[in-house]
């Protein structure tokens, strides 16, 4: 990005590198439609954010000065898709094949309250960038791909400063959300220290974060623990009194930058990377029923809750101590998912507590992983109709007969063949004395 002036917004302050989402033709499509009679428009928030930064970029947002009904009108005229996904509040989609763009009018807030606002329609772009949370969301780039930041965006960008547009109170008072959005913020593009004034507002308006939804909550927790270090944040989020109103069984934080960095950077192997429900599942405290708590107030499906279960209130302890046959029977239970889960926590947990890892130690962990990696499901080659046809009457006999074979069967790691385990049947059904009456 080449610097060209600094006039507070008014002029474009640089120029972003040749972008692919911006020289695309369905950008530039929908740029002509929108432009076709004149009007002005400009990239705003992430888009240019992550150009600047040279990162993958997720969403196209447009502003323009047109209203909801002209945008539609353009995008009509020249054959593009669109849909009113928000006209109340001045937003729609284009859609130019699998390319969504989603076009807003400039707005500024006449009244806020919660997560919605009284809005008015606007021509002045500072503004419309003075509504919105951080100085790095805030800048805007034209069709050429000249930035325009009103609130010295690139430069809090440059230093990893997560600042609030204007007063950091006014900010989060007008959407709670913003408070755990600036944590997010901050595990994705900040560096330390925080912002003093931020920290100060989150601190005092902490109280006011169970106004949200499960589901918005779970939401940037999510996004937050899919940084790729999110430990620093979250312990802030912790000693400042946030976690306290949305995630108070997160007691086990110690855990999550030693697993953060296994995943992203202390392994290079398929199956294993960064996972934000697993590090979830790290660092909460409690037994099933807690863990069961947490999915339930954040309104996670029940596949979600089920596996942070297995990763929180584990039924099998996974240890670097575990042999061959002790890891074998483990996954034969809980399958190589669940289990690669528990050496992953495991050894985060082991080597938070010890602050080092010896050698040897490693080569014990990583011989779990190649044993999850290795594991094929093992079916007992007998079944209840086995002993049906050896005489043992319908009932609890059938359970306990093959319940012996089965724990034979393991013991022998699994090897013994149908007929072997034929013949262990029908001893155990003639020690059990589970033989059809004569």
């Amino acid at each position: 990005m080449r610097v060209i002036q600094d006039d507070g917004g008014a002029e474009p302050l640089g120029q972003l590198s040749p972008q692919d989402w911006l020289a695309a033709a369905e950008t530039q499509k929908v740029l002509a439609a929108l432009m076709a009679d004149g009007a002005e428009v400009r990239f705003v928030g992430g888009c240019v954010r992550d150009s600047v930064l040279k990162r993958p970029i997720k969403d196209i947002d447009i502003a323009t000065h047109d209203t909801p009904d002209t945008v539609m009108a353009l995008l009509e005229r020249a054959g593009i898709k669109v849909i009113p996904t928000g006209i109340a509040h001045g937003t729609v989609t284009a859609v130019v094949g699998k390319a969504h763009y989603e076009i807003t009018t400039l707005r500024e807030d006449v009244e806020t309250f919660g997560r919605h606002a009284r809005v008015s329609f606007t021509d002045d772009w500072t503004a419309d960038a003075a509504r919105r949370d951080f100085t790095m969301n805030a800048m805007f780039a034209d069709a050429s791909g000249r930035i325009y930041d009103p609130f010295n965006g690139l430069a809090d960008l440059a230093a990893g400063q997560v600042r609030f547009v204007g007063d950091p109170m006014k900010r989060i008072d007008e959407d709670v959300l913003r408070l755990l959005r600036f944590f997010r913020f901050y595990a994705h593009y900040g560096r330390p220290p925080m912002d003093k004034n931020a920290l100060i507002a989150c601190r005092k308006l902490a109280p006011r974060l169970v106004e949200l939804s499960g589901e918005r909550v779970a939401g940037e927790l999510i996004r937050l623990l899919q940084a790729p270090d999110p430990a620093e944040a979250m312990l802030v989020m912790k000693a400042e009194g946030v976690l306290a109103h949305v995630l108070p069984e997160a007691r086990e934080l110690g855990r999550l930058k030693v697993l953060s960095w296994l995943e992203s950077r202390g392994l290079i192997r398929s199956g294993i990377a960064p996972d934000p429900l697993r590090r979830l599942g790290a660092i909460l405290h409690g037994d099933e029923a807690a863990i069961r708590v947490v999915g339930d107030r954040l309104k996670l499906s029940a596949a979600q809750t089920g596996r942070l279960v297995s990763i929180a209130a584990p039924k099998i302890a996974v240890h670097d101590g575990l042999d061959h046959l002790g890891a074998r029977r483990a996954l034969r239970r809980i399958g190589a998912d669940t289990f690669r889960d528990l050496v992953l926590v495991a050894w985060a947990d082991a080597k938070s507590r010890s602050g080092v890892t010896h050698s040897h130690e490693t080569s014990r962990w990583i011989g779990l992983l190649d044993w999850a990696d290795a594991w094929q499901p093992v079916e007992l080659p007998v079944r209840g109709a086995d002993c049906l046809e050896l005489g043992v009457p319908r009932g609890p006999g059938i359970g306990q007969a093959l319940g012996v074979v089965d724990a034979w069967w393991e013991e022998n790691d699994y090897r013994p063949g149908r007929a072997e385990c034929l013949e262990r049947l029908r001893q155990a059904i003639k020690e059990g004395g589970a033989e059809a009456p004569p």
